[in-house]
């Protein structure tokens, strides 16, 4: 079964929580449905990125894949240009680290407060779970600079990507 783009959301929140809530929680949270939440789950088990008795994300093979598998299996360039939320180093993730003369990439998002370079995001309610966690929010803006970014602002995501699971990591 292959892993699809809403299972890295999924990943990403289940590696912020210290517990594994319920499927409709975590699906209310991420704007999914509970059954999308809990096929997400089964197909991280599947791939190997949650363990399959405690459904706890393996935070070394998720950076791993995160790192050199999204970018791959989930490629995405910016395309025209629309009002949403600021998204890879145009993110407060990552903002002010990078100067650019380009339009900033965002999601295009009817609340959004900037104009930029439109950019699709991992699944269609990303936005949203991006305002409800601000976790959340920096995690998948990192995720997209993986996917978007030049040498420098991917490796810098990378080591924040790491730094956040780390510091997330259950004792």
């Amino acid at each position: 079964m292959l892993t699809k783009p809403q299972d890295i959301v999924v990943a990403l929140k289940l590696a912020l929580g210290n517990g594994i809530p319920s499927y409709a929680e975590l699906g209310q949270s991420l704007g999914m449905s509970a059954s999308e939440v809990h096929a997400a789950v089964r197909r991280l088990v599947e791939a190997r990125l949650a363990d399959p008795e405690t459904k706890q994300v393996r935070r070394e093979a998720l950076r791993n894949f995160l790192v050199h598998g999204v970018p791959y299996a989930f490629p995405v360039s910016p395309k025209g240009v629309s009002r949403g939320m600021p998204t890879a180093w145009a993110a407060p993730a990552m903002s002010g680290q990078f100067q650019s003369d380009q339009l900033p990439p965002v999601w295009p998002d009817p609340e959004g407060q900037v104009q930029g370079a439109s950019v699709q995001p991992l699944y269609s309610s990303v936005p949203g779970a991006a305002r409800r966690d601000p976790e959340l929010y920096q995690l998948l803006a990192l995720v997209d600079a993986l996917r978007i970014g030049r040498a420098r602002e991917r490796a810098f995501a990378e080591k924040e990507i790491s730094q956040l699971l780390n510091s997330h990591a259950v004792a």
